[in-house]
């Protein structure tokens, strides 16, 4: 029986802790991830440290492309992460997969 893959978006997330540390991850469906996260079965991380909210997120063409921007993300300071989001500091080279 074969398997039809259907091209999914993906997305980059950052969440707010408890603690007042971001965790920042990949999903095609944010709201379910945070809920799994919120509910202790995220990762462990956030088991430990439950999100309080989404700080943000972005939608990219595939898994690559979001974990390449994760990647870049995670390279940020801390004060710098939330504007990941909403200023340039996203690669905007087309072929990274940036919608």
């Amino acid at each position: 029986m074969s398997r039809i893959l259907s091209k999914s978006i993906w997305y980059l997330y950052l969440l707010e802790c408890a603690n007042g540390a971001y965790y920042a991850g990949i999903t095609t469906d944010v709201a379910a991830r945070f809920a799994a996260h919120q509910s202790g079965k995220g990762a462990r991380y956030t088991r430990a440290n439950p999100p309080l909210r989404i700080v943000g997120q972005a939608a990219y063409a595939n898994r690559s492309a979001a974990s390449k921007a994760e990647w870049q993300l995670k390279q940020l300071s801390r004060e710098a992460k939330p504007g990941f989001f909403s200023s340039g500091d996203r690669d905007p080279d087309p072929t990274t997969g940036a919608l």
